[in-house]
């Protein structure tokens, strides 16, 4: 029987994907890492300014290659076993930048967003608190494979949300936070250390049904 194939801590590469220096979205992606780091995963905690690239252009890339900035991005999230990203909303969508990077580095072979877990937190001054960019941001990262975790965390009032310290300053709130990301932690430990049990998760078109239990369509 296969065994354990991932001795050691999980790797989670938490993404604060907000440019603005003091985005309520990159102290939601810190809060989010102290949580993985007390539960005992390593943590890579980035923000978008490190992932410098231009506007997607076909033209460039057959010139120019993949920008330094998209494969810098890959790099980190081939390192990873799942990611959290931490995004705003913009007109109750996806910010451009973060679209663009997706777009860039989906342009990688192998694509690095196939079969990779990820968790979707926003926080936002609005009332709804940054969900309906979480919504329209699955459709790409599941169009590409990843697999979306189905429970989404959106902090309304963002602007005042938070203590001094980095805590969500509603006691439920940071308990559900929490609650979330650790069950999401569960999900990826399940699927990085116990390759050995059935998958019956097909959710993706390039998932097949009467394929052997550990084997994972990536074509």
């Amino acid at each position: 029987m296969t065994t354990d194939a991932h001795p050691g801590p999980l790797r989670l590469l938490v993404f604060g994907a907000a440019l603005r220096e003091e985005s309520t979205n990159a102290r939601l992606a810190s809060l989010v890492a102290g949580i993985l780091t007390d539960a005992g995963a390593t943590v890579d905690l980035a923000a978008m300014r490190e992932f410098d690239m231009p506007l997607y252009d076909g033209d460039l890339e057959t010139a120019h290659g993949l920008p330094d900035g998209a494969l810098a991005l890959r790099d980190r999230l081939e390192w990873c076993d799942a990611f959290v990203l931490a995004s705003p909303e913009y007109n109750a969508s996806v910010p451009g930048v973060v679209k663009n990077a997706i777009d860039w580095v989906s342009r990688v072979r192998p694509q690095p967003f196939k079969t990779k877990h990820a968790l979707l937190v926003s926080a936002s001054p609005s009332l709804v608190g940054g969900n309906r960019g979480l919504w329209a941001l699955r459709v790409p990262l599941e169009h590409l494979g990843t697999r979306v975790y189905p429970d989404m965390f959106s902090l309304a009032a963002a602007h005042k949300g938070f203590t001094e310290d980095g805590q969500l300053a509603d006691a439920g709130l940071q308990q559900r936070l929490g609650e979330t990301v650790r069950a999401f932690l569960h999900l990826v430990e399940a699927d990085a250390r116990y390759v050995c049990l059935q998958r019956r998760w097909y959710e993706f078109p390039g998932d097949r049904t009467e394929a052997p239990v550990t084997q994972r369509a990536e074509d």
